[in-house]
């Protein structure tokens, strides 16, 4: 398959690839991706504190839904000799093991082809994330995935990647931009993900918006935007976004189990996993990518 870029640390909280992009890292020496990871940890232990806010947790977390993140860059960030066969493997081994699908978009458009060509083989349907490209792009775009589109989003936190802006045009999207998006999906059954919210002024677009679904995310804190965690994010604006969607989706630094049941408690009803799944793939095959699974369940 390749040299893979991933370290394979024992426990996968940022430091061991602090910087490295291309690579599993992130910007600003991981910073964001490192507090993804540690305030679950500090989450995970004050509901450990309560034996009744534990109870409650658990029995939320029976119901929490558990995804694959979308993953793009098979050559350059994980090691892949080639970009396509990274795309089946990751998605073949994930729906194997009983988890929910994800897929993103890309440059070259190839990218997200080669996700929606692997889910197809797998007869199965995934959540489909697109950039926010010019709308006519946007539009192409939900053509080619309606086929397989069991949710469809827009990835509106990839607008803070530079290269990628400057690269293919991206735009922060307005909200009467993502309503008519929202419009088109609903029109042909599929629910509307607005993914990346992270700023105060997007809980602000969501009350706009009132999406069907929406999905915390800093991109796994591999994008330049402001300091913090998607836990923290979680907790603090769980409330007001809940009282503006249908469901609340949250990805990470998601790891253990405690951290499943830390996102329940705090509202969330879909967490996405994404470098931990292409981290047992490479290690382990599929194999590893079961055994994960039955971790993040508690089995």
């Amino acid at each position: 398959m390749g040299n893979f870029n991933c370290h394979f640390c024992h426990i996968c909280d940022g430091y061991g690839c602090i910087g490295e992009m291309p690579g599993m890292g992130g910007p600003f020496l991981s910073r964001n991706f490192i507090a993804n990871c540690s305030d679950w940890n500090d989450f995970a232990k004050d509901l450990e504190s309560s034996s009744q806010r534990m109870e409650a947790a658990k029995e939320k977390a029976s119901s929490v839904k558990i995804r694959l993140a979308p993953m793009t860059g098979a050559v350059e960030n994980v090691g892949y000799d080639e970009e396509e066969p990274f795309y089946y493997d990751l998605i073949s081994a994930c729906h194997k093991a009983g988890v929910l699908l994800g897929i993103g978009d890309g440059v070259p458009d190839c990218k997200l082809l080669y996700g929606i060509d692997a889910v197809k083989k797998v007869g199965s349907k995934a959540a489909v994330f697109i950039k926010p490209y010019p709308d006519e792009k946007i539009f192409e775009r939900i053509e080619w995935a309606r086929p397989v589109a069991e949710y469809c989003g827009i990835d509106i936190d990839s607008s803070n990647i530079a290269t990628m802006r400057n690269l293919v045009h991206l735009e922060r999207k307005t909200p009467s931009q993502l309503l008519a998006v929202k419009k088109e999906l609903n029109s042909k059954g599929i629910p509307f993900v607005i993914k990346g919210i992270f700023l105060e002024e997007d809980v602000e677009m969501v009350k706009e918006v009132k999406p069907d679904v929406v999905f915390i995310s800093n991109h796994g804190g591999r994008v330049e935007t402001r300091e913090g965690s998607t836990a923290s994010f979680l907790k603090e604006h769980s409330s007001a976004l809940k009282g503006n969607c249908g469901e609340l989706w949250v990805d990470g630094g998601i790891r253990t189990y405690s951290h499943l049941l830390a996102a329940a408690s705090l509202g969330a009803t879909s967490v996405l996993v994404g470098r931990p799944f292409a981290s047992a793939l490479c290690r382990a095959g599929e194999k590893g990518v079961a055994e994960l699974f039955a971790t993040l369940r508690g089995l």
